[in-house]
């Protein structure tokens, strides 16, 4: 087995394509969609268990505990790193006004664009190392990318039939569930990723009506098979943690609609 991570961008599968970055984005357009519908669905099962909002919440945080000291250590872990102040530091969960759950916080000083947009950055570089290491030394699914599989569903399937192999398969597929539920940015981690794509816009207009405008397609051209490179791998990685909310989304469905109809029967028995 490999010791690194260069599997994902440098094995021997299809050579890299726009088709992967069209893959790397549907797949996190579905775990995006996939990661809400669980957290709900996660709370309302809780609720029908217990029928306690305090319970339901306490158990949700507990549940998703690992994701959340990532994402906020991570957070913690940048800021100062890049020098910004940090504040009050939370894992425990706090309703919001909006009716949203808020599983953990870190409290940041006012910095300028860039480093506020690399701290709000942070929870999904992370959680995406993580999960690619999970992937290829605990996983090991490493041999898999490396095949000459035709596509990412290939290389999904194939590794869900390996898995159940291994005895400690549930504890790494828990943490990859966890972690890449909870490493979305948030609205507030995403504020200044905005501005800092239209600066380098104007940056990039600005350079192309000074001349510099082969310079850029020179430049352009070095960089987009890196590109497409890192797309393969981050679409392998998206598409694996999408796949994982959706198994586990199928799970909730049919135990939330179990859950509803014995509450039903419940209260019809004793009406009667």
């Amino acid at each position: 087995m490999n010791g690194d991570l260069s599997f994902l961008l440098l094995g021997q599968a299809k050579e890299p394509s726009i088709a992967h970055a069209g893959w790397m984005l549907l797949s996190l357009f579905l775990l995006a969609i996939l990661q809400q519908r669980v957290h709900v669905e996660v709370q309302s099962v809780l609720f029908l268990l217990f029928h306690r909002v305090d319970v339901a919440i306490l158990l949700f945080s507990l549940l998703f505990l690992p994701g959340v000291l990532v994402h906020e250590v991570s957070h913690y872990l940048c800021a100062r790193l890049l020098g910004v102040r940090t504040g009050r530091v939370s894992l425990f969960p706090k309703a919001m006004s909006n009716g949203k759950l808020q599983l953990g916080f870190v409290e940041t000083a006012r910095t300028d664009i860039l480093r506020d947009a690399l701290i709000g950055s942070a929870p999904l570089l992370a959680g995406m190392g993580i999960i690619a290491y999970i992937t290829l030394r605990p996983l090991g699914l490493s041999t898999l990318w490396q095949s000459n599989s035709a596509t990412y569903l290939e290389i999904l399937w194939g590794g869900l039939l390996v898995l159940p192999q291994r005895s400690d398969v549930w504890l790494w597929l828990y943490l990859t569930f966890v972690i890449s539920s909870t490493m979305l940015p948030s609205t507030s981690d995403r504020r200044a990723w905005l501005p800092v794509v239209l600066v380098v816009i104007f940056l990039l207009g600005v350079t192309w009506l000074m001349g510099a405008g082969p310079w850029l397609q020179g430049t352009l051209r070095q960089v987009a098979p890196w590109f497409l490179l890192l797309s393969r791998a981050l679409g392998f990685i998206f598409g694996l943690s999408a796949v994982l909310h959706g198994l586990f989304l199928l799970v909730l469905w049919v135990v939330h609609r179990v859950l509803m109809a014995i509450s039903r029967s419940t209260m019809q028995s004793r009406i009667f």
